[in-house]
């Protein structure tokens, strides 16, 4: 698959995965790599401190006014990563000002309530940012937004609250605002949703159940699986295990040759999932930086360029 037709299949990437699989990194590098094709790319995080600013080469932690981290990308020089977080009471109060109603947010900030109203209902919250992140996908300022989404788990009750606020509010601006959502999520070729795992049992079975409920309880499209962290390949293991152990200048007993034969097994189906799956390898550091992200995005590219 070409790279800007991957990225041109929806304007809205959501992506999502349980805690701890490197699911900022992969935002990271997917911006990278949609930069790295010419492309103007927001980056939206929901959550705060997750390091995606230094990841892309910024300092501290991103604020809810945009700010560019990468600028003339690309052969032509057009790409671009901007980036910024999201925030239910600072969505709430630009619904405000957007209204007109400008000195009832400014008021409603100073005393707190913006956080209580923000927070009032269950689902309330995310269907603010969720609001907003459509606002920035209506308004067509960048070609692609990558919304760096919460872990596995509350990301399907994050992308499911506005369908549960169109049932349960029939009229008036929230119903609108949630329909709006709705009708975002459920367009393929506005939104789709990247899994990231860890080449593991938990994360994994995780990633397949997470997969379902987006699926029929969301509606929205699955792009590819990202399985993060792969060891290397060893040669031979795989194949003939007694080759591959004499070849290292190994002398292996028959009971342990029967061992090697599960480990390499266990290898090789712990990298199979029944689904298109882009790989990227594990990379041997303490802290992910810049030049990380700019390998991962190269291999990234490669194996969405692979996927038929």
């Amino acid at each position: 698959m070409d790279l800007l037709e991957f990225f041109a299949a929806a304007r809205l990437v959501v992506v999502a995965g349980k805690g701890g699989v490197g699911k900022t990194t992969v935002t990271a590098a997917l911006a990278s790599s949609a930069a790295g094709a010419g492309l103007r790319v927001l980056v939206v995080e929901v959550e705060g401190k997750s390091g995606l600013a230094g990841l892309l080469g910024g300092r501290g932690e991103l604020g809810y006014d945009e700010v560019v981290l990468a600028s003339g990308q690309g052969r032509d020089g057009t790409g671009q990563i901007r980036a910024r977080t999201v925030t239910p009471a600072r969505a709430l109060s630009d619904y405000f000002e957007d209204h007109g109603m400008r000195r009832l947010s400014q008021r409603l900030g100073r005393t707190g309530v913006l956080d209580i109203v923000a927070t009032a209902a269950p689902g309330i919250d995310d269907i603010l940012v969720l609001g907003k992140v459509k606002q920035l996908e209506r308004m067509g300022v960048v070609d692609l937004i990558l919304l760096d989404a919460p872990a596995a788990g509350h990301a399907i009750t994050f992308l499911q609250s506005a369908n549960g606020l169109v049932d349960a509010v029939s009229v008036g601006p929230i119903h609108t605002q949630a329909r709006d959502v709705v009708d975002m999520l459920s367009d393929p070729q506005r939104t789709q949703v990247v899994l990231v795992t860890l080449p593991e049992e938990t994360p994994v079975n995780e990633l397949v159940d997470t997969a379902y409920a987006l699926e029929d309880r969301v509606g929205v499209s699955l792009g590819p699986v990202v399985v993060n962290g792969l060891y290397p390949e060893l040669a031979g293991l795989e194949v003939d295990p007694d080759a591959a152990a004499s070849e290292a200048g190994v002398t292996v007993a028959d009971d342990e040759l029967e061992a090697l034969a599960a480990a390499a097994s266990f290898r090789r189906d712990r990298v199979e999932l029944p689904l298109p799956i882009v790989q990227l390898p594990f990379l041997f550091t303490a802290e992910l930086g810049p030049g990380d992200v700019d390998r991962l995005s190269a291999d990234l590219a490669a194996g969405i360029e692979a996927l038929v």
